[in-house]
Parts: structure tokens; sequence; C-alpha cells
């Protein structure tokens, strides 16, 4: 983009702020809404051959609790495991509630960012023409076509900062969805096999 599309007034800043953040949050969410950093590989086995061991049931909520989203809704069942299936299953549903809000971290805002993008860019196009017009150039054909350039710069940066923020928001939606449904099949196997309901 040329320098002459941030003559357009201050909106033009705005949306470079809004860009910035949009792409730190896109990074940090990729990054951490990965499958094997929330879902690790066989955590479930691991969890059902450890307790084999009874006597360490302690131990290992104790680690599961400081492991990973997955881990952490095992230990709330665990905690619970002497009680029925039910209270187990209220302990998990809890703990998954509060995973699934670690989740959805600033993916809201990115969803914002990304409504609100457009919004700005047309701000700064109209703030442009304002300016264009105020500045006298009305008998300028030269003058209004480069300053209507200018002002559209504000409307192509909105569109460029809108258009991957509210894809990068869908694909996060949709990772979180398929991320929770994954947890909460887990963690009832877990349940039924603690019970006696399912074979590990």
């Amino acid at each position: 983009m040329e320098l002459a599309g941030w003559q357009a007034g201050w909106p033009s800043g705005l949306l470079l702020l809004v860009s910035v953040v949009a792409v730190a949050i896109i990074v940090e969410r990729s990054m951490f809404l990965r499958v094997s950093r929330v879902l690790p590989r066989g955590l479930l086995e691991q969890t059902l051959a450890a307790l084999v061991q009874r006597e360490r049931l302690p131990e290992l909520v104790q680690r599961l609790d400081q492991g990973a989203p997955l881990a952490r809704v095992f230990a709330a069942g665990l905690r619970n495991e002497r009680h029925s299936r039910e209270v187990m299953k209220e302990a998990i549903e809890e703990a998954g509630r509060a995973v699934v809000v670690e989740l959805e971290q600033r993916v809201g805002l990115l969803g914002t960012l990304a409504s609100v993008s457009p919004l700005l860019g047309l701000l700064g196009t109209v703030w442009g023409m304002i300016t264009l017009f105020r500045g006298g150039a009305v008998n300028d054909m030269t003058r209004i076509s480069e300053g209507i350039a200018v002002a559209l710069y504000n409307t192509a940066f909105g569109l460029m900062v809108a258009i991957p923020a509210l894809i990068f928001y869908r694909v996060f939606r949709g990772r979180i969805e398929r991320l929770a449904s994954d947890m909460e099949q887990q963690a009832i196997k877990l349940v039924e096999v603690l019970h006696g309901d399912r074979q590990p």
C-alpha cells in the first residue's frame, strides 16, 4: 500500500491498530488450539492404566490438574470417582464448561474486529472525502481523483483486515466445537469405564 493511503485521516491509524491486534490473536489462538495441546494423544488410555494403582490416585489427579485441558476435565471426574455416575458427570461438565471458556478466549474479540474493520474503512473513506471537499478541490479534477483514491485506501484496508479475521474466527469456532465434542466423548468413556459399564 502506498504512503498516500495514510493521508485519509485518523481512521487509518485505528485500522492499523485493529490489524495488529487481529494478527496477534490469530497467531496466539492458532498455537493454543492445536489438537495435540488440548487433547493429547493416548491420555485416556494412560489415565485408565494409571488407575490400576488405586493408592496413587491423589498423585494422578494432581498431575492431571496441571496438564492439558482434557487432563483437567479428567481430574475433575476422578476427584469424584467414589460418587455416583451422575455426580461424576456433573463435575466433568462443570470442568468442561470452564475449559471451553478458556478455549474461546479472544476468539469473540476477533469476530468483533472482523465486523468493525469494514466500518472503520468506510469511516476513513467518508472522512477523506469530507477533508478533500473542505480543502477546496471542487474545481480541480486531478485533485479530486487523487483525493478519492486516497480516501478509498481506507475501505480497501478495512476489507483486507476484515476478511482474514472473519475466516479465522469461523475456523476457530469450528475447531473449538470439535475439541469440545471430543473432550465430552472421552470424558464419558472415562466415567463408563470407571463404573464398569464399558471396557477400556
